[in-house]
């Protein structure tokens, strides 16, 4: 049985605090269970609402955080030694202690291969963002070559990456981002615009087809003011805030869809499509811009998570 006696680890200990980091005894995996060199670790806005205790499966305490990691198998009985690979699902970092440490136990059904050479920064981070992107323009909005899109938060993760895929698709596509230092990180063919603007209802030259939209709060409230009737609208994120309000009578005569795009119940049915996007992302033919700190600079990646001055993804680097 393989053991690791001294492994850092950031440990939450009330909601609403800081993680902490701490050194401790690994135990060796069970029947069933992965033990993982972890090599990096994504910081997201779920692993946050975690922490903060503000959603809806909380973890008892003393807990480690972390939904989505990447690393090297280092015991198991069914992936070899030595892989590198990806870790998600199966309650990791919501019901069972999660990837923000040096080592991880971990369900082998959570694990999941990653080719040879990808960055761990970038593998850990990818299918969040990705999938979600895929499934938010394709699915659920069904975006078709000629049609105009509008994507919030175009120089985050989710929307940049759905901006990518919609001028790959032959949209015309309008990235929105929330302060002017970001407009140059909307992705090539996407026409940039602030968020304020949107409260002017002739700011996009005209009616657009779909929205998706990763922000939520009064930016969705303004973009949906320009969505032609019959159009949709695919919800993603709530980062600009949890709530927003309509006028009943006003939304009716829209007649615009508001659609929700749900990774939980829809990542199993994307893991091929992850696979091949993570492909095209590590070959540079999609971008996807990933922000690094150590364990001991947790604070300052939530800080930037947090205020929305990330660029792409944050991650926890362990070496």
């Amino acid at each position: 049985m393989t053991t690791v006696n001294a492994s850092r680890a950031l440990v939450l200990t009330e909601f609403g605090s800081t993680p902490r980091v701490e050194t401790r005894r690994v135990p060796p995996p069970g029947d069933g269970e992965t033990l993982v060199r972890i090599g990096a670790a994504q910081v997201g806005h779920l692993d946050l609402n975690i922490v903060d205790g503000r959603f809806g499966i909380l973890p008892p305490l003393p807990f480690v955080p972390g939904t989505e990691a990447c690393g090297t198998v280092v015991a198991s009985g069914v992936h070899p030694v030595g892989a590198l690979v990806r870790v998600r699902g199966a309650g990791l970092g919501l019901r069972r202690d999660g990837g923000w440490a040096d080592h991880a136990v971990v369900p082998d059904k959570a694990v999941v291969a990653v080719p040879d050479g990808v960055d761990p920064a970038l593998a850990c981070c990818f299918f969040s963002p990705a999938a979600t992107a895929w499934a938010a323009l394709h699915d659920v909005a069904a975006v078709e070559a000629g049609e105009r899109v509008v994507v919030t938060g175009a120089a985050g993760a989710v929307g940049s990456l759905a901006a990518q895929l919609a001028v790959r698709a032959g949209a015309e596509v309008i990235g929105v981002v929330g302060r002017p230092g970001k407009l140059a990180h909307v992705p090539a063919g996407a026409r940039a615009v602030l968020a304020g603007d949107l409260a002017d209802r002739d700011a996009l030259g005209g009616p657009v087809d779909a929205l998706v939209d990763t922000v939520g709060g009064p930016v969705l409230a303004n973009g949906l003011g320009h969505v032609r009737p019959g159009g949709r609208a695919a919800l993603v994120g709530y980062t600009a805030g949890r709530e927003f309000t309509v006028d009943l009578a006003d939304f009716l005569l829209a007649n615009v869809s508001l659609l929700p795009v749900n990774l939980m119940v829809r990542g199993g049915a994307l893991a091929e499509v992850g696979d091949r996007l993570l492909t095209e992302i590590a070959a540079g033919e999609l971008s996807l811009r990933v922000e690094r700190y150590g364990l001991d600079r947790l604070g300052e990646a939530v800080e930037r998570l947090r205020t929305g001055a990330a660029i792409g993804k944050v991650a926890l680097t362990m070496s």
